[in-house]
């Protein structure tokens, strides 16, 4: 079976992608949206993960889902799913939001053509330009370290499986 794309947004103050990277595997919980849900429940183990840092609004690294959908540790109702993450690599420069909208060919993107959707399947082509942009220099003066936001001190004191808001 081939691997599936995604694309999972965070918040950088609550958990950036320099946490994931020091913990090594987190448990993506806190998901209260339907179609959210839907699409944690379609990942699949080995699938890659796009991370996006929201309120900076840019890709900043790449995630493998090490456990495939299970009840949220979180939730009371056991339809709300949660998944596991394990980093692969963070993106040689981040790929800014805008950078994003500008790009034809990612005009169909569902970041783009669903914008508050916090969990989101990401076609292969989106998401080789992805990596091709990451590849690219710098587009934005907002460009940060993959590590973390201009906002973030790269670390978090909250627990990795609590309290994710996407």
């Amino acid at each position: 079976m081939a691997t599936s794309h995604w694309l999972l947004k965070s918040e950088p103050e609550v958990y950036p992608w320099a946490t994931l990277v020091s913990d090594g595997r987190t448990t993506w919980d806190g998901v209260r949206n339907h179609q959210a849900r839907n699409n944690l429940a379609a990942m699949a183990k080995g699938d890659l993960v796009l991370f996006y840092h929201s309120h900076v609004a840019e890709v900043v690294g790449i995630a493998r889902v090490a456990r495939t959908s299970f009840p949220d540790p979180t939730a009371d109702d056991p339809r709300w799913l949660a998944v596991e993450l394990e980093p692969v690599r963070a993106l040689e420069a981040p790929v800014s939001l805008e950078t994003i909208k500008a790009d034809r060919a990612l005009a169909g993107m569902k970041l783009v053509t669903q914008s508050r959707l916090s969990v989101m399947p990401v076609e292969p082509a989106h998401y080789e330009r992805i990596l091709a942009l990451a590849k690219a220099p710098a587009r934005s003066e907002r460009a940060t370290p993959a590590g973390g936001s201009p906002r973030s001190p790269g670390g978090s004191s909250r627990s990795p499986a609590r309290g994710r808001r996407r």
